[in-house]
């Protein structure tokens, strides 16, 4: 369980600075709500959310797998792929609001991942 935790914990880290720099680019461009056209603050705000949005899932997912006592090796590949696919998706997007290496490989890691994790978790039930 210590294994998921850490992978909990950097998660949440991540989470939390991508939360910063949306609310230090809300204070920059004086936006309450929305993006009032500020680019750089849309993305932000995107990446933030879309963090949110697929972490607390996988996490989950990762939680179940190591009370189930999946091998360390396993959880600590997964939790790996998860934080650096959500890291490289987060700079794709915050550089771009197109197509970005960080975001494709970001999305398509975290995509494969969470797959893989819940054919695990439902292997073990067939």
């Amino acid at each position: 369980m210590l294994i998921a935790g850490l992978y909990v914990g950097l998660g949440t880290l991540l989470v939390l600075a991508l939360a910063i720099r949306v609310m230090w680019l809300r204070n920059v461009h004086a936006v309450g709500i929305g993006a009032a056209g500020h680019e750089d603050l849309s993305r932000a705000i995107r990446a933030h959310a879309n963090a949110v949005e697929y972490l607390p899932l996988a996490l989950l997912m990762l939680v179940l797998l190591a009370f189930e006592q999946t091998r360390p090796a396993l959880l600590h590949g997964f939790g790996i792929a998860l934080i650096v696919a959500r890291v490289l998706h987060a700079l794709g997007l915050s550089s771009s609001a197109g197509r970005s290496f960080g975001r494709m490989a970001g999305a398509g890691l975290t995509v494969l991942t969470m797959l893989v994790m819940a054919v695990l978790l439902l292997a073990r039930f067939v």
